[in-house]
């Protein structure tokens, strides 16, 4: 496992055997992988929880048959939670959930995130402040576009 990749299992949304426990995802983070993905289960999830590792993964496992998953190949494209996902691509995961990124759209995802999240807190800013969200979430007044192009200015965003 190269060190800043992350380890996506494809367990065909099945939590029945684990995909991994903790001295697997321990040994990733000790070779200082980026995080470990599964739509199967982890074992020992309670300690992995606790790591200072990404990990996502459907539901913990506890199996009695170690065997149902079976390795088959590595660093080929593959189906995890419905999607495809290709050696080389971007994920990114929050408490939400994980999104797969294809490389050559990685840029400008991260621009428009950059943007939206940039949109989001000047809305939030203003709802705080008592605002309707009424042309303003999504912007379908002028003023609203006017007002975030100001608050952009002032917060240096």
């Amino acid at each position: 496992m190269p060190p800043g990749a992350v380890m996506v299992f494809d367990s065909r949304k099945d939590a029945r055997a684990a995909s991994a426990g903790s001295i697997l995802i321990t040994r990733l983070m000790v070779r200082v992988a980026a995080g470990a993905v599964t739509d199967g289960g982890f074992r020992d999830s309670p300690e992995i929880a606790e790591m200072v590792f990404p990990t996502y993964h459907q539901r913990p496992s506890a199996p009695t048959n170690l065997t149902l998953h079976q390795a088959l190949d590595i660093n080929v494209p593959i189906g995890c939670g419905d999607v495809a996902v290709w050696p080389g691509d971007v994920l990114v995961g929050d408490r939400e959930g994980v999104y797969v990124i294809p490389i050559y759209l990685a840029d400008e995802m991260a621009d428009e995130a950059v943007e939206m999240t940039a949109f989001e807190d000047f809305v939030i800013a203003e709802v705080k402040k008592g605002r309707s969200i009424l042309g303003l979430y999504p912007p379908t007044e002028q003023q609203s576009k006017d007002d975030f192009s100001v608050w952009r200015k002032n917060h240096g965003r």
